[in-house]
């Protein structure tokens, strides 16, 4: 009898392990955001309105280069609603195939004015400076291996401001990214992006050039239950871990 109650606690015991762990997925670009949980690899995005190639490379944790390249576009990115972009590299795309496309896209470019987005100068990664977005405790921290954890959480007030945490040029403001709410995306350079969700009252706009510390927003909880700004920056696509950059000193729970 003691051996069956015994055989029994380790199957319940070995039952529960696994479906705690099965909360949590390794970060892979290109998973459905829709369902976290799941093996579905998305091939390809239509495009909606309102959206930039900006932010549907942030949606499949890509750098918006890669799927300008996949599907030919040349600077300055512009894109049209219904259009189908491939947000995933083919099994052809090879270095011979990649520097066949950047000869394409660096033809495109030279036959056309010099756009805006080349007009505008970038920070260079060494002398970009970081400040925290907004004041307040750290809820939740950042973990690659929790889709759901791409960032950070800083509690606040409803109203509280919301800051540039670094110079750059605002290229996406909008709520079509599920999860985010209102979301404010920033490029610093061709390798640093922040993003700012959960936001309202914004009061910069798509194009728009802003200073490191200056009010993009204020703090809301637009897709939340309760009142954080949920701030990530990705390097070359890929999240990575906020508090690495960002001035020591602020609190966490």
């Amino acid at each position: 009898m003691f051996l069956s109650y015994y055989k029994f606690f380790i199957l319940a015991s070995l039952t529960l392990l696994t479906t705690a762990c099965g909360q949590f997925v390794p970060y892979e670009p290109g998973r459905d955001r829709n369902s976290l949980l799941s093996d579905k690899i998305v091939t390809h995005h239509h495009v909606k309105a309102g959206e930039t190639l900006y932010s549907i490379a942030f949606e499949y944790g890509r750098d918006h280069r890669d799927v300008a390249r996949w599907n030919s576009i040349p600077s300055p990115y512009t894109i049209y609603p219904k259009q189908k972009l491939r947000v995933i590299p083919i099994s052809s795309d090879t270095s011979e195939a990649k520097q066949e496309t950047r000869l394409k896209l660096r033809k495109l470019t030279r036959n056309k004015h010099k756009p805006e987005e080349n007009k505008f100068e970038y920070v260079s990664s060494s002398k970009l400076q970081w400040s925290w977005p907004t004041q307040g405790q750290v809820v939740s921290t950042f973990s690659i291996r929790d889709p759901g954890r791409r960032g950070i959480d800083i509690e606040g007030r409803k109203g509280q401001p919301v800051n540039a945490a670094a110079a750059g040029r605002v290229v996406y403001r909008g709520n079509g990214l599920r999860g985010y709410g209102n979301l404010i995306i920033i490029k610093h350079n061709e390798t640093y992006f922040s993003a700012y969700a959960h936001t309202e009252d914004v009061v910069v706009k798509e194009d728009e050039k802003v200073k490191l510390g200056q009010k993009l927003a204020d703090m809301s909880n637009t897709g939340t239950d309760k009142t954080i700004l949920h701030f990530e920056i990705r390097r070359n696509g890929k999240p990575v871990n906020p508090m690495k950059y960002l001035p020591a000193g602020q609190k966490r729970r």
